[in-house]
């Protein structure tokens, strides 16, 4: 910024397993979008190294990252971006012409429960319906990893639970990996693994010895 550096990440070495679910904890500028942006090929380090799988990301073209968002990565936000003129199926079904192999739409909305619900608009949806169309539109790519920025963030307690049951779904009936970057320590409780951000490192990588459902946690 100008003359001045801004440090976002330093020192940070982590690895995600294939499969797993993984809550990145952390508050208000620790760092972690950041990291998923950087997982997700939308930023580039300024330092160091990222791979996936034998995929070299470090120095790759912008249409190099391109080609690894589309066939790898599957994007869930805080806000849902869907289109307003098109129906829940439409929104789906978007994402599923730019991919090789992907998920018929219908089914993709029938995993996160909304099947019923394919032919209504954004409008006619709640939040935490729209971003459970914005869950089935990422999973309809068969991503092998889905990065998910505060997906409750906008969501009220009993909406945001229904929001990660979908997430949890999803990871354990594709194997997808999942990431999930989130304030909330209560939110840390429905994963494999919680990776605890602070002033941009690593301040601790655990396994969760007592994971829950969803609609187990309080918060």
């Amino acid at each position: 910024m100008g003359d001045v550096d801004v440090v976002a990440l330093k020192a940070l070495d982590l690895d995600l397993c294939e499969g797993e679910f993984v809550v990145l904890l952390g508050a208000s500028g620790s760092g972690k979008s950041t990291l998923l942006n950087i997982l997700g090929g939308l930023d580039a380090p300024t330092a160091g190294d990222v791979a996936f799988r034998d995929h070299r990301l470090t120095g790759a073209s912008d249409a190099e990252l391109t080609r690894f968002r589309r066939e790898h990565v599957g994007f869930v936000f805080q806000f849902y971006n869907l289109i307003p003129s098109l129906t829940a199926l439409e929104n789906v079904q978007l994402v599923t012409e730019l991919v090789a192999h992907p998920m018929p739409a219908l089914e993709a909305l029938a995993l996160v429960g909304l099947a019923e619900r394919s032919q209504h608009f954004p409008s006619q949806l709640s939040g935490g319906e729209q971003q459970r169309v914005a869950i089935a539109r990422a999973i309809a790519k068969q991503p092998d990893c889905l990065l998910c920025d505060e997906p409750t963030g906008a969501l009220d307690v009993a909406t945001g639970k229904g929001v990660l049951e979908a997430l949890v779904s999803t990871n354990a009936r594709l194997g997808t990996t999942t990431v999930v970057i989130t304030h909330n320590a209560a939110i840390a409780r429905i994963a494999d693994r919680v990776v605890t951000m602070h002033s941009g490192t690593i301040a601790s990588d655990e396994r969760n010895r007592e994971r829950v459902a969803p609609s187990e946690i309080e918060w």
